[in-house]
């Protein structure tokens, strides 16, 4: 990309350079809130599909897991719950990470590793992880592409790609009714509830920004990733993509 070159915050065009920190300003603001801002998003129904993902992985002892974009520790809880490996959580945002550091403390769960780090850029060795999972955060990376290549980078031959996104409605005569939520109440609420009507809008535009889930297969794809699959949650509202490194 050149120096010019624009990329997508929401439904604005910003430069490249930039995104990346609007998106670290968006998850400061929410930080905090985080559980609150993820219930009014999906109406409290993440928590069964984040179950969901953890039915498809089949969490193993002997299989390590790194955790992008999840902060708050979310998905390595319920994988070390489940009776998983070690967890790195990796995040490019430190007061995500404070969250889940602090969550980790009072829950007593241990075998958590927590590092800073960029989606595009991760500080982790290539071929030593088992398993990648990104839950609710690919949507927000500057180059999605590049930290699909990374994800090939980190995973051992054998290893397996999970991503938890917000996707496309398989009912497109429901879609009248989910706009009307995403940009009308949405943004209302995060302004009663969270003082915060600018990062639910942004939130509510990503979604949209992200590819159908036909699309990310074929982006998936390109990275060399193979045995690609994903199943629908909740009518399409949200998706699990999986993919292997052969």
């Amino acid at each position: 990309m050149t120096e010019s070159a624009t990329t997508h915050f929401g439904f604005r065009d910003v430069p490249v350079g930039e995104k990346a920190e609007m998106v670290r300003q968006v998850f400061d603001s929410v930080a905090g809130r985080y559980d609150l801002m993820n219930d009014l998003m999906s109406l409290g129904i993440h928590r069964l599909w984040k179950d969901a993902l953890m039915d498809w992985i089949a969490p193993r002892p002997d299989l390590a897991l790194l955790d992008v974009a999840g902060g708050t520790g979310d998905i390595a809880f319920r994988y070390r719950a489940r009776g998983g490996g070690p967890v790195t959580v990796c995040d490019i945002n430190e007061a995500m990470l404070t969250v889940g550091r602090e969550r980790a403390a009072e829950k007593g769960i241990d075998g958590l590793t927590w590092i800073v780090g960029n989606a595009e850029i991760l500080p982790v060795e290539s071929n030593s992880v088992d398993l990648y999972t990104i839950a609710f955060g690919l949507r927000n990376v500057t180059d999605i592409d590049a930290a699909l290549r990374e994800a090939k980078r980190v995973l051992k031959p054998g290893g397996r790609f999970l991503c938890l996104e917000f996707s496309r409605l398989a009912i497109p005569a429901l879609d009248p009714v989910y706009d009307f939520y995403s940009f009308k109440v949405l943004p209302e609420i995060g302004a009663r509830v969270a003082d915060d009507r600018e990062a639910y809008q942004y939130l509510a535009e990503s979604i949209r920004k992200f590819p159908d889930q036909e699309s990310f297969v074929e982006r998936i794809g390109a990275t060399g990733l193979g045995r690609i699959r994903y199943r629908n949650l909740s009518g399409g509202i949200a998706a699990i993509h999986s993919a292997w490194k052969l």
